[in-house]
């Protein structure tokens, strides 16, 4: 019976992360060919354009400015131990709590879609810019935005529908 119910949970796991991957990757690559470093284009005047960044560092260039044999090193066992993590917390997650296997599902998706950056280029293309006038938000990718998806409904599943130490639903907080 287990099997079949990892199998189950395992769905999540291959059909969102494995489409977050794949997703983010197909984006990297197309702005990569399309457009030329730095190159911005509008799609929506005054708010929204694909402007092609490398970034070395983390969120918001955290670390860029380090040298690149620490960068290297350094996100590499981070990305292990986050992907780890994250391995563990959905084996534990029960396959009814379907809200918390999406969330893990696109966190782990977006950790190995910017890795594989990583791995492969020695730093993340980023390219989605949202500003205001002069005011730019941190260019990111798909992603990045799989990851703050994933941690926000992670967020809202262990507030509101979980209480992440009892494990007890709203409900049977008000009944105990």
């Amino acid at each position: 019976m287990r099997a079949a119910s990892t199998r189950g949970k395992f769905l999540f796991l291959v059909l969102i992360g494995g489409g977050v991957i794949l997703l983010d990757q197909v984006s990297k690559f197309y702005i990569h060919q399309a457009f030329r470093l730095h190159e911005s284009r509008a799609i929506i005047d005054g708010f929204f354009s694909l402007t092609y960044i490398r970034n070395p560092g983390a969120a918001f260039g955290l670390f860029a400015e380090q040298d690149e044999g620490f960068r290297s090193i350094f996100f590499a066992v981070v990305s292990v131990i986050a992907l780890c993590l994250l391995a563990y917390f959905f084996w534990e997650t029960p396959k009814e709590e379907t809200l918390g296997l999406v969330a893990i599902s696109l966190l782990f998706g977006g950790a190995i879609g910017n890795m594989i950056d990583r791995f492969r280029l020695g730093e993340v293309i980023d390219f989605l810019d949202f500003y205001v006038g002069q005011s730019h938000w941190p260019a990111f990718n798909v992603a990045d935005s799989s990851i703050t998806a994933g941690i926000s409904l992670l967020l809202f599943h262990v507030y509101f529908q979980k209480d992440g130490v009892t494990g007890r639903t709203p409900e049977t907080r008000r009944e105990g």
